[in-house]
């Protein structure tokens, strides 16, 4: 018997079923699996952005206060000598000795060097020989004169000898005027032979050695001596600060001088003056403060931080400058509620001075301010009171860079309204 095949239908391996319907059921099966673990995802997602939602954040706070905050100017400037002399020679000669040592303190009037007086002993002498001279044809000319005005009386001198006599002791009177002046003239040459120091001060480098020969057309002088107590203050401002100041400068202003820094208090004085016009190429007024200077921390030509005490701003609300943030609506702080959540709240500050921001409004005098953590703050949410700070002490010095920069990075850190 002859078995026949249907055409077109071709008999599969029994071994490639099996395969592939193993593989169909991994498909299957993986799907599965993927749809439970995706539906699981999504489902927890939210709980779990819940929980880190009601997690309190720890923050560091402060109170709004009412406080005395003083307002200053700063400006760059120099430390500025009020007297600076060089000393010069006034006669010329050889420098016999230098009777100082470099850096010395000396006083007006101390001997700094001397210059050869022999030549101008000399002249001395010449103009006191010439007085007595002349003192004594003086002298004569009187004697004659009365002699003279006896014999006009008795007809024995005519009047023209007479005036002649007169004419020639009245000569001789003005001649020892003259030689009284030449003697003052030496004397005054011979005492210039002594160099002294004309101001209280601090000499400097020595300019010329004794022994070389000194004149009075030297430029470069013998020493110079520069006064460093009490000492100048010279800074700018801008001329926008120039209503402000010409309001207060009647009641005396207070000056403080910084190392360029900010970090050293090197003195206190007043100011002395404001200048009487404005840089056209800079728009600053140039300002001049007096400050003694005992214990020589200011240096001349030294660079210093000007600080111009305006008015002290009394009863001012203010806040510690960290805690002003940022944002594209303005500035705003966090306010810690009583119920331990965060409030953003807007606010107009006035100014910042040293670490202290005076707000105009927005807040309230007890109000605790964030001062630190902001940049994990939203509104609404949990707060953790890690500390809380009194703020900086009032008065203290300008702040530095770093405290500067590390104020900017809080506030660009902190989140926005």
């Amino acid at each position: 018997m002859t078995s026949e095949v249907a055409p077109g239908r071709v008999e599969q391996p029994k071994s490639t079923r099996w395969v592939l319907t193993g593989a169909l059921v991994l498909a299957l099966a993986g799907a599965i699996v993927f749809v439970r673990a995706r539906k699981a995802t999504s489902g927890g997602a939210a709980p779990v952005e819940s929980a880190a939602q009601a997690r309190p954040i720890p923050v560091v706070v402060a109170r709004a206060t009412n406080r005395d905050v003083p307002v200053f100017l700063d400006g760059l400037g120099n430390a500025v000598p009020l007297v600076t002399v060089t000393v010069r020679p006034q006669v010329d000669g050889p420098l016999l000795s230098v009777l100082f040592q470099e850096g010395q303190q000396v006083k007006k009037g101390d001997l700094l060097a001397r210059i050869d007086p022999r030549p101008f002993i000399i002249q001395l002498h010449q103009t006191q020989a010439a007085l007595a001279r002349d003192q004594a044809q003086a002298k004569n000319a009187k004697v004659n004169l009365a002699r003279y005005l006896a014999l006009h009386e008795q007809g024995l001198a005519t009047q023209e000898q007479l005036d002649d006599q007169r004419a020639t002791a009245d000569q001789l009177a003005g001649t020892l005027k003259s030689d009284e002046a030449q003697i003052e003239n030496a004397q005054l040459q011979l005492a210039y032979t002594e160099v002294r120091s004309p101001v209280d001060g601090v000499t400097g480098v020595r300019q010329i050695d004794q022994g070389n020969v000194v004149h009075a057309s030297d430029a470069s002088g013998i020493v110079v001596v520069t006064q460093l107590d009490p000492m100048a203050i010279v800074f700018t401002l801008p001329q926008d600060n120039l209503p402000q100041i010409n309001r207060e400068i009647a009641a005396g202003l207070q000056i403080e001088a910084y190392s360029r820094d900010g970090d050293r208090l090197l003195g206190r004085g007043k100011l002395a003056l404001v200048d009487n016009q404005v840089s056209l190429t800079t728009a600053t007024v140039r300002l001049k403060g007096i400050v003694p200077n005992p214990d020589k921390a200011l240096w001349p030509n030294e660079f210093v931080r000007a600080r111009l005490l305006l008015a002290t701003r009394t009863g001012a609300l203010s806040v510690p400058a960290p805690a002003v943030q940022r944002g594209p609506q303005g500035t705003f702080v966090y306010v810690v509620t009583p119920d331990q959540t965060a409030a953003l709240r807007a606010v107009e500050v006035e100014t910042v001075q040293d670490q202290w921001a005076i707000i105009g409004k927005g807040i309230q005098a007890g109000d605790q301010v964030v001062v630190e953590g902001q940049n994990q703050l939203r509104p609404g949410a949990k707060v953790a009171l890690r500390s809380s700070v009194a703020g900086p002490a009032s008065g203290s010095g300008p702040a530095n860079g770093n405290e500067s920069r590390e104020n900017e990075k809080g506030k660009r850190g902190g989140a926005t309204p």
